[in-house]
């Protein structure tokens, strides 16, 4: 059975690497559909319209509203509320998640993947997203060197 498993990872991130051929956005606006593999159409909304403020305020996701939008780096960032805008918008650095909002178990692994908002983690007040659960799984089994490897091919990632 991990044999299989280890197949299905293999063939996900070949796959991803296929679709990463060409420059990848520095902010991962993969769609809401689904993203990379099931909607081919990118949208221009981080986080598949996620508010990331709150995943340090209240420590898990939120949806966030059309009523509280900022665009930053070329993509719009939903938030559940004003002052999570407003803390974003005085900071954006500080809430936005490492490596674009992409994966960051596949950046780590040299590949663009998309998110599921709900595979996250703050380490040492980052946010860090990954592509399922069971990625998120293997990332979290020693995430200061997946950290380490992302950080180091992130921005040659994103330039492809």
């Amino acid at each position: 059975m991990n044999r299989i498993k280890s197949r299905a990872s293999a063939l996900l991130f070949s796959l991803a690497a296929v679709g990463s051929l060409h420059a990848a956005p520095a902010i991962n606006t993969f769609g809401e559909g689904g993203g990379f593999f099931s909607d081919p159409k990118r949208t221009d909304t981080a986080i598949r319209g996620y508010d990331p403020v709150a995943y340090f305020v209240d420590g898990r996701p939120v949806k966030g509203s059309a009523q509280h939008v900022l665009v930053w780096q070329g993509a719009k960032w939903q938030f559940a509320s004003q002052a999570h805008l407003e803390a974003f918008k005085a900071d954006p650095g500080k809430y936005a998640p490492q490596y674009g909002g992409y994966c960051a178990y596949g950046v780590a692994e040299g590949h663009v993947v998309k998110i599921e908002p709900d595979q996250w983690a703050v380490i040492d007040g980052k946010l860090y997203l990954n592509y399922d659960e069971s990625v998120s799984k293997k990332w979290k089994q020693d995430p200061a060197g997946y950290i380490r490897k992302a950080d180091a091919a992130f921005d040659a990632l994103i330039k492809r």
